[in-house]
């Protein structure tokens, strides 16, 4: 159903599901046997010039476009059945969500022609989708964008545990993200690093069992070997409570302890216990923190201090740095007795605040104690600074008779031919032919 209700004024109709090989020309010969086309657009890289899969057709009367909706949507252009609807110049109405609905639970089978053929009994719909990965195959949920809210609600009302093809579909009013109510406090489901790598899951499952009855656990290993595991519980108590008294746990060895490193950092091997994140929870973090995207920047900058004294609290910790800027969190790791073990971490809302913490607390005496004040680094990064810091520029200073020099420098000093690499190939002379090659003439020693 394309008409009927307030149809725009003017006669702009948006082309998208396009083949990149579809053309100008090929749109123009399709939809100029409706109705003269003023004119077409596809829209195209800035840089490759390549299709970006969508593109734009101007009639010249309004009941051309119409038709043109009515007759050749989902129609096949290439291989490919296009999606036409009206083009909204105005974004407000498409970023409102006004009359947006959200369907789950689809078929797998079901596309984009067969959830509008459902959804048009109810109103003038605006755009149509069903989501697909990159390979065109349906994720299991689409849109429906109506013209109205009362189109959307009597949809809902009618469709909502519907079955449509083999599936029983959930149909609600589209949220968007910012408005959606994510559940940070009413979870079951716990991811968990840091244990010892020699557990099994038996082993895990057996230590969560304790705080309530579990309904699935799975342990796993990333691409390092390092174990780390889900577990499911039946109730949300329960998986708050095992997190509280087990996150930051440490599960070492005596052994272990006794080769902790000075520099190691202890978010590397204190047992996380956390609520499981999905995977687009987990990259809109990482972009927040990155910066990228416009997202929020409520990660902050993290500080790693250690040399506290043992009733150090968060409380403590954050009166000590908030002469620096704002503090968005503070947390000092404490033992079983409550005791903080030494070390903590402060996160500052700007870099600019969290490097004048560092300058000013870094090496203070707080209660008899220098301070160690730092940037939290992730293992991985940690040993990846201390790699390039202590790792050798090339292969030495060469040999008795020269050998390979720092970066393989040429040259060198008189008979020993290949010299000291990153002063180009040193100093030459009467002994080593003429200034050695990229010696001083060629921009050796400046």
């Amino acid at each position: 159903m394309a008409s009927g209700g307030n149809v725009p004024q003017f006669a702009s109709l948006y082309v998208g599901d396009l083949h990149p090989d579809v053309t100008e020309a090929m749109l123009y010969e399709i939809f100029n046997s409706v109705g003269p086309v003023g004119s077409i657009r596809v829209c195209r890289d800035s840089v490759s010039r390549r299709s970006l899969g969508y593109g734009y057709v101007n009639f010249h009367s309004v009941s051309d476009a119409e038709r043109a909706l009515d007759t050749l949507n989902y129609s096949s252009i290439k291989g490919r059945a296009c999606r036409i609807m009206w083009s909204q110049r105005d974004p407000s109405l498409r970023k409102s969500g006004v009359g947006n609905i959200f369907v789950k639970h689809l078929d797998r089978n079901i596309d984009n022609k067969a959830l509008y053929d459902t959804f048009s009994l109810f109103g003038n719909i605006l755009s149509c989708k069903v989501s697909t990965d990159h390979n065109g195959k349906s994720r299991g949920y689409g849109f429906v964008h109506y013209e109205t809210e009362e189109a959307a609600k009597q949809a809902i009302e009618r469709v909502n545990g519907m079955q449509i093809g083999d599936m029983t579909v959930e149909v609600t009013s589209f949220l968007k993200r910012d408005d959606r109510d994510t559940p940070k406090s009413a979870y079951t489901n716990l991811y968990i690093k840091n244990f010892p790598q020699d557990w099994e899951e038996n082993k895990l499952k057996e230590m969560f069992a304790a705080y309530g009855k579990i309904t699935s656990s799975v342990m796993m290993e990333d691409k390092l070997g390092r174990k780390f595991a889900f577990i499911n519980f039946d109730e949300t108590e329960s998986a708050q409570k095992s997190g509280q008294e087990l996150h930051g746990k440490d599960m070492r060895t005596d052994e272990q302890k006794a080769a902790q490193k000075e520099d190691d950092i202890p978010e590397n091997y204190l047992m996380y216990v956390g609520r499981a994140q999905t995977k687009g929870e987990r990259a809109r973090e990482v972009t927040g923190q990155s910066g990228g995207g416009g997202g929020d920047k409520k990660a902050g900058v993290n500080l790693y201090v250690k040399n506290l004294d043992e009733d150090t609290d968060d409380v403590v910790l954050k009166e000590l740095f908030d002469p620096y800027g704002t503090v968005t969190s503070t947390s000092s790791m404490r033992d079983d007795k409550g005791k903080c073990k030494g070390f903590g971490f402060v996160c500052f809302s700007t870099p600019d605040e969290a490097t004048k913490a560092v300058t000013e607390m870094h090496l203070k005496v707080v209660k008899g104690k220098p301070l160690y004040v730092g940037l939290a680094e992730k293992k991985d990064a940690r040993q990846e600074r201390l790699r390039q810091r202590y790792s050798p520029a090339g292969g030495g200073m060469g040999g008795p008779m020269g050998g390979k020099g720092m970066d393989g420098g040429k040259g060198g000093m008189g008979c020993m031919g290949k010299g000291m690499g990153k002063m180009g190939g040193g100093m030459g002379g009467p002994m080593g032919g003429p200034m050695g090659k990229g010696g001083m003439m060629g921009g050796g020693m400046m």
